[in-house]
């Protein structure tokens, strides 16, 4: 799989998060069958922005819950913007009760093969 299809993968995966939810890079990269690809999991997401349809990356946080992505938007306080309009709080750059909010690709999307097997036209499963 090239790096172009991982990125897609990643966007799909990120797409399929809820709002209101979060996941991690590394959940992202365990989901995908590449445990230590959680760094090249935030350069998928940092190639994202001008991807069709919109990938919601401000949902993805670092395993500790702070927003180390934050400055790949548009602001620096673009990621806590769009997080807290979703009902997130967040504070001195850390989601607030994380683990309520943690989205586990793992436990709510079907195995990958399956996931991406689905047609392009079909909504991601919340």
């Amino acid at each position: 799989m090239g790096d172009k299809d991982f990125f897609e993968r990643v966007w799909e995966v990120v797409r399929a998060i809820p709002p209101g939810r979060v996941t991690t890079y590394g959940a992202i990269a365990r989901y995908l069958g590449s445990p230590r690809a959680a760094r090249l999991v935030g350069y998928a997401l940092n190639a994202s922005h001008s991807a069709y349809p919109p990938v919601p990356a401000h949902r993805v946080v670092n395993r500790l819950g702070y927003l180390t992505g934050k400055f790949h938007f548009p602001s620096p306080t673009t990621m806590q913007e769009r997080l807290e309009s979703e009902g997130i709080q967040v504070q001195h750059d850390r989601i607030q009760h994380f683990e309520a909010h943690f989205w586990d690709p793992v436990a709510h999307l079907p195995w990958p093969e399956v996931f991406f097997s689905r047609s392009c036209t079909e909504q991601p499963p919340l």
